[in-house]
């Protein structure tokens, strides 16, 4: 299989002339860039911390005082502001000396952090060096006792994801939050050595197409093909293009869910005791886009995404029948479908197919380039 399979993605590749990107060789010295990563969102009271001795600020920048290292207070609102032990401010940063890390919520973070009045909420902003958030989303995302290569593809597909966000939220409070609205992000609690070897080894390498960074998405497992992407989302684009998938010894691959016709039509509301479900509309590769679904007290037409999140299924290619008074869903795969499959990055790596060429495959036409310093 190793064979055949590097023909279909060890095609020749060149670099794109780039404006802020560079050729991978010579390696240039890194490339700084810092994330805003919103990693609390709460109108609850919150913890903070640092491991070592940190300096507080103001929003304009003014030295506050200063906390001790291994200390914990509790940050709460005050009308409009912050309170932080003995200072208040509608702003705060807190910035550990040294090699120390904040403490926010349940969790260390590498960089500083900035607290802000937000509405009703307490907002917490990690603002961190890619490259250091990388070691996290990559333990995060991925599972960190993959091969090399497999956390390298998602390392580079990582950093391309957030250096595209980050472009898009320039105007905004943040850039990503830490979930999979974005990228999952928990501080040096998804660190590994394996993590750090596969940021460091493709250390500000990004996915471009014609010079600009890619819509760098990713998924666990597309069931054996992934999708273009204007059949799931909105517009195509020439690097999102559905491919053969090599997910199969994923967990995920193949799954099933039970669920009584009467609990689904509670569930989908106004059609009662569920009696069939008819695809309307569907991608190429069999996910459900529109579902119609018949009862014995009405119809509705409801979105593959919305039948997905009523019965927390893993995906939206699920073939589905009635017996019994029982309803039950047969899926592929986990997630949307749409660009890199992690399982199949897995797989690929397995086989001794090396980052780059997992990457050619999965983002079709698009290249690997590098950041170069600003």
């Amino acid at each position: 299989m190793v064979r055949p399979l590097r023909r279909l993605i060890g095609h020749s590749w060149t670099l794109a002339g780039l404006i802020w990107l560079a050729s991978l060789a010579p390696a240039p010295a890194q490339a700084a860039v810092n994330l805003r990563v919103a990693v609390r969102q709460t109108t609850a009271n919150l913890q903070v911390g640092s491991s070592s001795n940190a300096v507080i600020r103001n929003g304009q920048g003014q030295v506050l005082g200063e906390i001790a290292g291994m200390s914990s207070f509790e940050v709460s609102r005050q009308g409009n502001q912050l309170a932080f032990d003995r200072w208040q401010a509608s702003e705060l940063w807190v910035e550990p000396k040294g090699d120390g890390y904040v403490w926010i919520g349940d969790r260390w973070y590498r960089g500083r952090t900035q607290l802000r009045a937000s509405g009703n909420q307490i907002l917490a902003i990690n603002h961190v060096d890619l490259e250091e958030y990388l070691y996290s989303v990559v333990g995060a995302e991925a599972i960190p006792s993959w091969p090399q290569e497999a956390l390298k593809a998602q390392a580079v597909a990582a950093r391309t994801y957030a250096l595209k966000k980050r472009a898009e939220n320039a105007g905004r409070p943040f850039d990503l939050d830490t979930t999979t609205a974005t990228q999952v992000y928990k501080g040096l609690n998804s660190e590994y050595s394996t993590t750090h070897a596969a940021v460091n080894a493709t250390a500000n390498q990004v996915m471009t197409y014609n010079g600009d960074v890619i819509l760098a998405v990713f998924h666990s497992s597309s069931g054996g093909h992934t999708e273009n992407v204007e059949d799931v989302w909105s517009q195509p684009l020439p690097y999102l293009r559905g491919v053969v998938d090599y997910d199969q010894s994923a967990p995920v691959y193949q799954w099933n869910k039970t669920i009584s016709a009467a609990q689904l039509g509670q569930l989908v509301g106004g059609v009662g005791t569920v009696q069939q479900l008819v695809p309307q509309r569907a991608t190429p590769q069999g996910r459900v886009v529109t579902m119609r679904i018949i009862g014995d007290r009405g119809t509705k037409d409801i979105s593959g995404d919305q039948l997905r999140q009523l019965l927390e299924l893993r995906s939206t290619l699920i073939n589905a029948r009635i017996q019994q008074g029982d309803v039950y869903i047969y899926g592929k795969g986990f997630g949307h479908g749409v660009g890199m499959s992690q399982w199949g990055a897995n797989s690929l790596a397995a086989q001794g197919i090396n980052y780059q060429q997992i990457l050619r495959h999965y983002y079709q036409n698009a290249t690997i380039a590098r950041l170069t310093p600003r």
